[in-house]
């Protein structure tokens, strides 16, 4: 299968294994993360290949084999693996060692989390997608890593921002050493909203005719730039910020597509990690 060319992320194959990482990140010799495709799975029927959710009614076996391959091909080990709980909300859960597993090997034991942060290696923090967007972070200096997941729900809340304020006030970061990173999610070409959700956005104080199109009754949001607006306004330098230009929708045989499978389908995930 031919990959859609993209300007700001790497593309990789391992073992069949199809997923992509931010050269930003790639540069930082201690971190593991990468985001997944539909590709080099073993999930068959409407979650083929590569789904790594347990909760949409694939088999666990092959879920489980799924994160072991995608896991094996980034460096990282499913064994570690911590999956979030997400509920639309900006809940930042500090993941430790403790808690590796959980969502994988074990019950997750909580709910409500969208976001995740670690100083711990060995802990592999995973979110999971079908177009809602995926942000990464990492602090080379203080050596924590996050992700969190900002569908337009918690992009209004400023997630982002949050999750920036965590990491300064939980690990002791400073935001201009903070690397971020908005992963591969629905594009400003295909996110189309009705005017409730067009005037949700429009009370962030950021949000003006940069971030949307108009058509008729509907709007076109750009939540990408939306995302860099908020990261950028919470201190994260601009050349430490990467923005993607893969859209989820656009490319359904490569990503799963929540506006494009609907129900039937599996999940994207973002991983990230520091060194065992």
């Amino acid at each position: 299968m031919k990959l859609p060319v993209t300007k700001t992320l790497t593309a990789h194959e391992t073992n069949g294994v199809v997923y992509y990482t931010f050269p930003a990140f790639d540069a930082v010799p201690f971190v593991r993360h990468g985001f997944s495709t539909r590709l080099g799975g073993v999930s068959e029927g409407i979650y083929a290949s590569m789904n790594l959710s347990f909760t949409r009614g694939d088999e666990n076996e092959r879920v489980g084999e799924n994160f072991a391959r995608f896991c094996t091909a980034i460096g990282t080990n499913s064994e570690q693996v911590v999956i979030s709980a997400q509920e639309h909300h900006t809940t930042i859960y500090n993941a430790t060692a403790a808690d590796r597993g959980r969502g994988v090997t074990r019950e997750r034991g909580y709910t409500d989390v969208d976001g995740l942060l670690t100083d711990e290696p060995g802990v592999v923090l995973c979110t999971q997608y079908a177009d809602c967007v995926p942000l990464f972070f990492v602090d080379p200096v203080r050596r924590v890593v996050g992700t969190s997941h900002s569908g337009w729900k918690g992009t209004v809340a400023r997630i982002g921002e949050v999750t920036v304020q965590r990491m300064c006030d939980d690990y002791g970061c400073r935001r201009e050493d903070i690397r971020a990173a908005i992963g591969p999610s629905i594009g400003p070409c295909c996110f189309e909203v009705d005017a409730p959700v067009y005037e949700a956005f429009s009370e962030l104080p950021l949000f003006d005719e940069g971030c949307y199109r108009r058509r008729g009754e509907k709007f076109d949001l750009n939540l990408w730039e939306v995302n860099r607006r908020i990261l950028r306004q919470a201190g994260i330098r601009e050349e430490h910020l990467t923005v993607t230009d893969l859209c989820t929708k656009c490319y359904p045989d490569v990503f799963w597509s929540h506006r494009v499978q609907g129900k039937q389908r599996g999940s994207l995930a973002g991983l990230i990690a520091m060194e065992f």
